[in-house]
């Protein structure tokens, strides 16, 4: 009877995320493709959630997948604060959401980053791989286009980087992401988190910096 008219195998799953620590805050960065196999299915995503006031999670893998735990997460942390009578810590998050993915990882495919700030620790970063465990870190990257990156990242990271240091590099990395992994691409998104706020930031497709090729 011949090959169906569509792709039977499994839909490849790509983005670019990251997170970085400055002096007094914290940069998060993503691309906004969401694709299913060689299709885009939404050239605009938002893969920066927030979970609590200043807390955020970067998603990586199947989007239904950590669609669903990051609105448990944001429950949980609704919850425990209330009990608290204060906000939750970052660290608090990233434990939670670590918990709900160990215990579900052989039928899930999710891998995040969480960061943001509270009162206790001030500016935090914590990489959630595919499988579980809590890393935290200065600088976390993840996605089909993290493989891209990593000699740019671990060449131009510094610690205490002022904001507008941070928010360039973060820009800069996803940016070289984007030109040259097929799965990240459509425009770049980024959060600040201090003390002072959320600051939120989007960089359209024709406004990316262009630091490659020659460039």
């Amino acid at each position: 009877t011949g090959n169906p008219p569509y792709p039977t195998d499994d839909p490849a799953l790509g983005t670019t995320i990251m997170a970085v620590v400055y002096d007094g805050g914290v940069v998060m960065g993503a691309d906004s493709r969401t694709s299913a196999g060689s299709y885009i299915a939404n050239r605009a995503a938002d893969k920066i959630t927030l979970v609590h006031d200043s807390i955020f999670v970067c998603r990586s893998g199947s989007a239904a997948d950590t669609q669903a735990l990051t609105d448990y997460l944001k429950l949980y942390l609704g919850m425990h604060s209330l009990d608290l009578e204060e906000a939750p810590s970052v660290q608090t998050a990233a434990h939670l959401i670590n918990q709900l993915l160990y215990s579900n990882k052989n039928h899930l495919m999710a891998g995040m980053i969480v960061a943001g700030w509270d009162k206790r620790n001030g500016p935090s970063v914590f990489n959630i791989p595919l499988g579980g465990g809590v890393i935290p870190e200065l600088y976390s990257i993840g996605g089909s286009g993290s493989s891209y990156i990593y000699g740019y990242v671990d060449a131009n990271f510094k610690k205490n980087m002022t904001k507008e240091e941070a928010q360039t590099f973060v820009k800069n990395a996803v940016s070289l992401a984007i030109a040259r992994d097929g799965s990240s691409g459509g425009l770049i998104r980024t959060v600040t988190i201090s003390a002072d706020g959320v600051e939120r930031e989007l960089v359209l497709g024709d406004k990316l910096p262009k630091i490659g090729f020659g460039q």
